[in-house]
């Protein structure tokens, strides 16, 4: 007989795979067949689509779903001097959560059907639009998610019932204006002089200091191609973030208005457009009070935590915005991780992902009953 293999083992050898072999969004071709040779081998009926990367899978019975997410996709980033598919925000630790939750589970009895989406490009902002355009919401009532949290929001061994992530929204524009002779000004309309008139504008936007809000220039490419030459022209990107979508949409309708005016005072054309809007979280209370029980009932009272207030962005909340009537929320488990999501050499502790794994089985089987 072949040796048994523990939970933690299992989960450690999962994340292993899919930490050795990261995929950039749209490319996780890989990493869904991986994925469903594991629910093959769990004996759990999936789904994979012949358009799209991704799968779901399906345990249980009944009219309602209990559904949980997954991010499956990495980043590309420089690491170490190589540019490289790298999982530097923990998709690799949630995908093996989730299959940890699930293999717990899988020989329960429920009075609903539990549905574990594991979703593409998350880090592009469109992978969850296109699992709900495959109707992966059907018959849905409850979503969880779960993520590994930076340690200076949520230390080690600490789990909260809700991340409640900021909406945020990126602008890129162009400048066109007229080139001159560094000894002739007059004769130009400089592209430099527009991008401090933008950068001015950012900062004199007034919105309700009660509200969490920020937009900042996070491009400026403006060369004249020789030292004595005024360019005329030049790009730029402004990055645009609040906790609130309501508040995000105000931010943007003021930038437009600012940007019309700086058009006409420099007498220049200016085009711009709107890219990867993510909305910001929606938690149900209901969602939330669920994952609280299950944490305590799972991992003991100590390592309960208040839910977070984060200024970073998750399409996760794109599932509520399409179903308003979705009682969702993700689930953020403590993994002592440094130097930070997103960091090209980040780390974190692998029990972290075990811890997630039992309260987010027992999240699931609390919600099905």
């Amino acid at each position: 007989m072949g040796k048994t293999v523990s939970l933690d083992e299992m989960i450690y050898q999962w994340f292993n795979h899919f930490h050795k072999y990261p995929e950039v969004s749209w490319k996780e071709f890989e990493t869904t067949k991986k994925i469903a040779s594991i629910l093959k081998e769990m004996n759990v009926p999936y789904q994979t689509f012949e358009d799209c990367t991704g799968l779901i899978a399906e345990i249980g019975r009944g009219e309602d779903v209990i559904a949980v997410r997954a991010d499956i996709d990495a980043l590309w980033q420089e690491v170490n001097g190589e540019m490289r598919a790298n999982h530097s925000c923990g998709h690799d630790a949630n995908i093996s959560m989730v299959l940890g939750a699930l293999s717990l589970i899988r020989n329960e009895n429920f009075h609903k059907r539990i549905r574990f989406i594991f979703q593409p490009a998350e880090e592009t902002g469109g992978g969850s639009l296109s699992m709900i355009d495959r109707n992966v919401l059907e018959d849905v009532t409850h979503l969880f998610g779960i993520h590994l949290r930076p340690q200076e929001e949520l230390p080690f061994g600490k789990v909260t019932p809700a991340i409640h992530h900021g909406a945020a929204v990126f602008l890129q524009g162009k400048i066109t204006g007229i080139d001159a002779h560094g000894a002739r000004p007059h004769q130009g309309k400089n592209a430099i002089d527009v991008l401090f008139g933008i950068q001015q504008m950012l900062k004199n936007i007034y919105i309700n200091p009660a509200e969490i809000y920020s937009a900042k220039l996070t491009k400026m490419i403006a060369d004249g191609g020789s030292v004595n030459i005024i360019p005329g022209s030049a790009t730029f990107s402004i990055d645009v973030r609040s906790q609130k979508n309501q508040v995000l949409e105000e931010a943007k309708k003021k930038i437009e208005v600012g940007l019309d005016y700086i058009k006409n005072q420099f007498e220049i054309e200016l085009e711009w457009e709107w890219l990867d809007m993510t909305p910001g979280a929606e938690v149900s209370a209901h969602a939330a009070k669920i994952a609280e029980l299950s944490i305590i009932e799972s991992i003991g009272i100590d390592s309960l935590a208040a839910p977070i207030l984060t200024p970073g962005s998750d399409d996760f909340h794109f599932y509520t915005v399409r179903k308003p009537s979705l009682q969702a929320t993700m689930i953020g488990v403590g993994a002592n991780l440094s130097p930070g999501l997103h960091h090209p050499n980040m780390t974190f502790e692998k029990e972290a992902m075990v811890i997630g794994a039992k309260v987010l089985a027992k999240t699931l089987m609390n919600a099905s009953n």
